[in-house]
């Protein structure tokens, strides 16, 4: 073990640049990164431009380093697909070669729809692809009057139930969330996650959503990394979404944040235990508040706290620690729609013991997950190639 603890943490939807497979999924053009920066005329991100992030695309604020602090890189995804799970499935070992179902065009079947309102007992509203704030606004009154269930959907493989979490309830929200995920496991119906949204307010105009949001994901297709480090006897500690993605497999230990900022806490109070493993952190604000939502501003203002927050971070970790930051798809705030952007990630590999460097362009996001197995000693990963080896 040339490591005793590595700390992960996945930037949601930082990507770094198209890619040759971006033009499948007409993103070609798209740079999440570099068009947050130049739309705001600049971002601050002192500790990132140490770590090499100006390296790897032009970022308006952020210099290219010749003596980086980390190893950087970027990450190409061999999963089709350019969403959650495909992305942080293939981090930790499992290629996904066939896209999920998703009903974006189309709403869900009424066979459906039926189904879900028979075994739930509340009437659906809604059945389109949508954008979550804005669904909520157009019939969050029609259901605080009726309790009907509003039921959306997106570009992602995804069956989302926004509720009133007040006059609703989240018991009762959770609890349609699992029939509706029970439902969606037949195979002409199986999306990726179930996702409960529930929201607060009193009109269109003071709806918000809450941090109480819950996921339920389809369980990976083989083991993970998550999976081999726990029957080890490792430590898997998982903060944010990671134990929703994971749909709990390989998980010893959970934590929920609320936010960004949150997350980084919890990492931070993390880094002061003892522990042997991995922990492993999804930063999900930055999807879901700002590259959804097309807000290149808030977009830029969570990445510059991000950095300061990495920074006290640093000052936690020990010589034996490693610490990998990466993306798990884009999401370019300047580009058109509100979907996911199909693009490069970046990768950092950071230790106060190694001197920095490149790590060139990774073929496969699982090339993070390898490195893990590796540094524990673990059964190999059916694919990625680590780069343990080149942290020197």
């Amino acid at each position: 073990m040339r490591f005793k603890r590595v700390f992960t943490i996945i930037m949601d939807s930082v990507g770094c640049g198209y890619e040759e497979t971006s033009k499948n999924y007409g993103d070609e053009g798209a740079n999440t990164i570099k068009h947050i920066a130049e739309s705001c005329n600049g971002i601050s991100l002192p500790t990132l431009q140490k770590f090499g992030y100006g390296n790897l695309t032009d970022i308006l604020g952020v210099a290219k380093n010749d003596n980086p602090i980390a190893y950087y890189g970027k990450m190409h995804e061999q999963s089709v697909g350019k969403d959650t799970l495909t992305g942080h499935f293939e981090f930790m070992g499992v290629l996904t070669t066939k896209p999920l179902k998703t009903f974006t065009d189309t709403g869900f079947p009424p066979e459906l729809i039926k189904e879900l309102e028979e075994k739930t007992g509340h009437k659906v509203i809604g059945n389109v692809a949508a954008s979550g704030t804005e669904i909520i606004k157009e019939l969050g009154e029609e259901h605080l009057k009726t309790k009907a269930m509003i039921v959306y959907t997106s570009a992602d493989s995804v069956l989302q139930i926004a509720c009133h979490e007040e006059v609703f309830g989240l018991d009762e929200l959770y609890r349609c969330c699992k029939i509706a995920r029970e439902i969606c496991m037949k195979p002409e119906w199986k999306v990726g996650r179930i996702i409960a949204r529930p929201f607060i307010g009193t009109n269109k105009d003071n709806f918000t959503r809450t941090a109480n949001r819950h996921d339920y994901a389809l369980s990976p297709a083989h083991k993970t990394t998550l999976d081999y480090l726990k029957e080890s006897g490792y430590s898997v500690i998982s903060i944010g979404k990671i134990n929703d993605i994971y749909n709990g497999c390989g998980i010893t230990e959970a934590h929920k944040s609320v936010s960004n900022h949150n997350g980084m806490e919890l990492m931070n109070e993390c880094a002061q235990k003892d522990f042997v493993g991995l922990c492993y952190a999804n930063l999900v604000d930055f999807d879901a508040l700002y590259g959804h939502r097309r807000n290149p501003v808030g977009y830029k203002d969570a990445l510059e706290e991000f950095d300061r927050d990495l920074s006290e971070l640093l000052k936690l970790l020990k010589e034996d620690d490693l610490l990998l930051i990466a993306a798990d798809h884009g999401n370019d705030p300047t580009w058109s729609g509100t979907d996911h952007t199909r693009e490069y990630v970046p990768v950092f590999a950071y230790s106060k013991s190694l001197k920095g460097g490149s790590l060139g362009l990774r073929n496969s996001f699982a090339d993070l997950g390898q490195t893990i197995n590796e540094n524990f000693n673990l059964e190999r990963q059916v694919i990625g190639t680590s780069f343990l080896k080149e942290l020197k």
